[in-house]
């Protein structure tokens, strides 16, 4: 039979007073019909008259109580009798009293065991007649739309083989009730009913009409001089409703982010010199329609501040007051920023736990001036007093085991508290890539010198099954498959399993790194690869390349690490047969599609005469490695700071190929506003071939596309230049731009600007100013050597002739020139860039313009392609 929670709560009621009524004692034995009060007529006597001795003598005596002999319990099925005595206040042996008799009745009704109680007595038995409540044999939710019963599950208390009372479903539909309305859905209802069951169980079923989404129809702002609504609109969180916001998640009314945005209104006025700023009332009211809501904030903007004296005073013997003001960020006249204070407490707390206090207590004093309309600031700066990690928790890790990421945490239990050493230690968690928040916090121990210290985790997905299919600018058509677990069995390691071909380049490799070696501080892995480059169009060579490599790298100090590696690999390279058909009138260069052939030396085949000597296969043994520097405030989205990177690679230590090279790297970080951030990165490198080695093709610098936009791939750097002049024609030389060769050095910068679109984070789209500049050249000797024939277009003698194999002498003879144009000049972009996180995978559009370059150069206006996150 199907209830409503009414009816069971009126029958609740309904018992309750009954076990009221029935308190009081003595009471007959239960089971016994109650006696009838007798009435006896009253006589009319006068005041003066005395009562009759016999009457006196005939009044009955008061009933004596009796003592408990033994409690009985009955009506209970699953709670034990004992249970049930333990809770009452008599016990065998006691008189029965009303006032224990009522606290044993409120007693057992409020352990929520019991729909209803009876206390009565049965001679000298105390009997306690319960009626149980009944469990719970599911929770179901009907009629959910917009949210699964998952999700309600973990906010109801009501549980299956819980004990089921009126009061406490009551108190679940209020969550579930909120719940929606946290999703702006205030017009939601609950209804809860039960379905009864055999042995004393029910279904506890919720019914749930969702009604519409309740949205923002305006956010307005009363009292606001200084900023427009619409720059006010920009800084909260909530967003008006609008039909193309259908991605946005924050269009709603909610209380909690109501109280948020109090908060973000204020950080932008005191970011922005308003130090008297205040929030008068933020307010939500219904709209008629009962469809939408009207925000209303009322401010008082006050004064606008600036700084006016800002000093330092410490007690503080190793670190001197003059140290800690100058990493102060504030100056004298600049307009107040709340924010700034902050960060001067950080900064000053950093430079005290560098002097080695662990925990100094910072206080600013502010006292405000209206009349010069200037904040003066004080900063006392103490030695706090000494606190040690009591324990450290690590909470939210359902997969990635606890010794991960304790290993990354810069204090251990029993360590002096340092707050800087904490900070390091989130950096280094987040780092790992493992998950989507991580929060460090502290509360008090067991004593006042005491600290707990919990960190708070959020798992993401590490393992990624992929499969793309695209076009690119530089790959034309792509495929990509891989398979790869950044976290692999929670214990931190990396592998990935990958293939992808493209019209330039075919690749499969297998990756794995385990990032604690044998439990050291030592990461160590192995690459195996096999990969096909196609630069034909550019170089007109092609490289089939397989190998396997080994990997170390370990820490340093905090910021700085040593990788070393060593590869081995077998290259074969294949040059296409290329010539110059000097018997047409057009002298174009066959185009390098031609059939791959046997290098030609004939000294007429100028297209490819500088690679011939590099065709064959060969064996590469390379020795090398990395110093890492990174000082960046926060390793995924760095606002400050710079990281810098050192690479030399040695071949030649067994193998076929020698050469020394060097590589540079390095950025800076600086944030400007709120998600813009100007960042400046500068690389460099230079290849030597060592012994009787000239460096090999497949081993130079190849810039252009993704490394150097506004050009294309190979388009910067020395290129063969090939001059052919007809003796019919002298004064009308071609010119040919022939193969692009590679660079021994190159140097490259960028300056960037990242900034957000203004769309809603849903849509993944950010932007990018940037201007590059940079060169490559600098080949040796023999990779610039020039050639000069002479070709006769009405060809030769065929065999059989008395002059076999001499020219026809037609008295018309071409004089074809070649070299290398090296100059190691200075080459310039402009542009602007758009990252979109596609539901496909993300994708880069560069959209730029050259400002320098040679004649020969091969530039590229737009640009897009995929960009890979390994």
């Amino acid at each position: 039979m199907k209830r409503t929670l009414r009816d069971v709560m009126v029958g609740a009621v309904t018992g309750v007073a009954a076990v009221g009524a029935g308190v009081l004692l003595p009471q007959p034995a239960l089971g016994q019909e109650a006696p009838r009060p007798q009435t006896q007529p009253t006589r009319p006597t006068t005041p003066a008259q005395p009562a009759a001795p016999q009457a006196q003598a005939q009044a009955p005596a008061p009933q004596q109580q009796l003592a408990i002999r033994r409690i009985v319990v009955e009506g209970n099925q699953r709670v034990e009798a004992s249970t049930v005595q333990s809770y009452l206040l008599l016990r065998p042996g006691d008189l029965v009293e009303p006032e224990r008799v009522d606290l044993s009745l409120k007693t057992l009704f409020a352990t929520g065991l019991f729909a209803d109680v009876q206390i009565g007595q049965r001679d000298a038995d105390l009997v306690v007649r319960v009626v149980e409540n009944p469990i719970v044999n599911r929770v179901v939710f009907e009629g959910l739309r917009s949210k699964k019963s998952s999700d309600l599950e973990k906010e109801v208390q009501a549980k299956p083989r819980s004990v089921f009372t009126p009061a406490r479903a009551q108190a679940d539909v209020q969550r579930i009730i909120e719940q929606y309305r946290r999703a702006g859905r205030f017009a939601a209802t609950v209804t809860p009913q039960v379905r009864e069951l055999e042995q004393n169980r029910v279904d506890l079923i919720f019914e749930v009409d969702e009604g519409p989404v309740t949205g923002v129809r305006n956010v307005n702002f009363i009292g606001n001089r200084a900023f427009s609504d619409r720059d006010l609109r920009e800084a909260v969180l909530t967003e008006e409703s609008k039909w193309w916001k259908f991605f946005s998640k924050n269009d709603n009314y909610d209380p909690d982010r109501l109280e948020y945005d109090r908060e973000l209104l204020r950080q932008f006025y005191t970011n922005r010199g308003y130090a008297d700023f205040r929030i008068v009332s933020a307010t939500a009211e219904l709209t008629p329609d009962q469809k939408d809501f009207f925000i209303t904030f009322t401010v008082d903007e006050g004064q606008k501040y600036d700084f006016g004296e800002v000093r330092v005073e410490t007690e503080l013997d190793r670190v001197p007051a003059e140290l800690l003001r100058a990493v102060v960020p504030i100056r004298t006249g600049q307009m107040f920023e709340g924010e700034l204070i902050e960060k001067s407490i950080d900064a000053m707390t950093f430079t005290a736990g560098t002097g080695g206090y662990a925990n100094v207590d910072i206080r600013p004093r502010i006292d405000r001036n209206p009349e010069t309309r200037t904040v003066d600031i004080t900063f006392e700066v103490n030695e706090g007093p000494r606190v040690f990690v009591e324990r450290i928790n690590i909470v939210g890790n359902t997969r990635t085991l606890d010794q991960v990421i304790r290993r990354e945490l810069r204090v251990s239990e029993g360590d002096a508290f340092n707050r800087v050493l904490l900070d390091r230690s989130r950096s280094r968690i987040r780092s790992l890539g493992f998950f989507k928040n991580v929060e460090v916090t502290e509360s008090e121990g067991s004593q006042p010198d005491r600290a707990i210290v919990d960190v708070k985790v959020e798992e993401d997905t590490t393992g990624e099954l992929a499969f793309a299919a695209g076009f690119s600018s530089t790959d034309n058509f792509l495929f990509d498959v891989s398979v790869s677990e950044r976290n692999l069995r929670g214990r931190g390691q990396f592998l990935r399993l990958r293939a992808s071909t493209s019209s330039r380049r075919q690749q499969v490799d297998v990756r794995f790194t385990e990032p604690r070696f044998m439990g050291r501080d030592l990461a160590a892995g192995f690459d195996l690869y096999t990969l096909r480059t196609d630069y034909l169009d550019e170089s007109s060579f092609e490289n089939q390349s397989t190998g396997a490599g080994l990997r170390a790298s370990f820490p340093i100090t905090d910021s700085t690490g040593l990788g070393l590696t060593y590869t081995i690999r077998q290259d074969e390279t294949e040059i296409a047969d290329g010539f110059i058909s000097l018997g047409d009138t057009d002298n174009d260069v066959t185009t390098p599609d031609e059939l791959l052939e046997q290098c030609s030396t004939d000294p007429r085949n100028l297209g490819r005469p500088l690679l011939c000597d590099q065709e064959g296969t060969f064996l590469t043994s390379v020795l090398g490695y990395t110093f890492n520097w990174d000082k960046r405030n926060d390793p995924v989205d760095p606002t400050r700071g710079f990281d810098l990177s050192l690479r030399q690679d040695l071949a030649g230590l067994g193998g076929d190929v020698k050469y020394l090279r060097t590589e540079l790297e390095t950025r800076t970080y600086y944030g400007l506003f709120r998600d813009v951030v100007a960042s400046f990165s500068l690389s460099g490198g230079y290849i030597l071939g060592w012994g009787d080695d000239d460096v090999r093709i497949n081993d130079r610098f190849f810039k252009g596309g993704s490394s150097f936009r506004g050009f294309d791939v190979a388009g910067i750097g020395p290129r063969q230049i090939i001059v052919v002049e007809d003796s019919s024609l002298p004064n009308a030389p071609q010119i040919i731009n022939g193969d692009s060769l590679g660079g021994s050095a190159y140097y490259i910068g960028t300056l960037q600007m990242t900034f957000p679109t203004g769309l809603p984070k849903e849509y993944g789209l950010s932007g990018a100013l940037f201007a590059e500049f940079g060169g490559l050249g600098l080949l040796s000797e023999n990779d610039r050597r020039k050639q000069v024939i002479t070709t006769y277009p009405d060809g030769v003698h065929p065999i059989g002739h008395p002059n076999a194999g001499e020219p026809v002498n037609s008295g018309v003879y071409n004089t074809v020139t070649a070299y290398v144009d090296d100059a190691l000049s200075l080459r310039a972009s402009v542009g602007v860039s758009i990252f979109w996180d596609s539901p496909f995978g993300p994708v880069q559009f560069d959209f730029s313009h050259p400002l320098a370059k040679e004649e020969y150069d091969r530039t590229e206006g737009f640009r897009f392609s995929t960009r890979t996150r390994f």
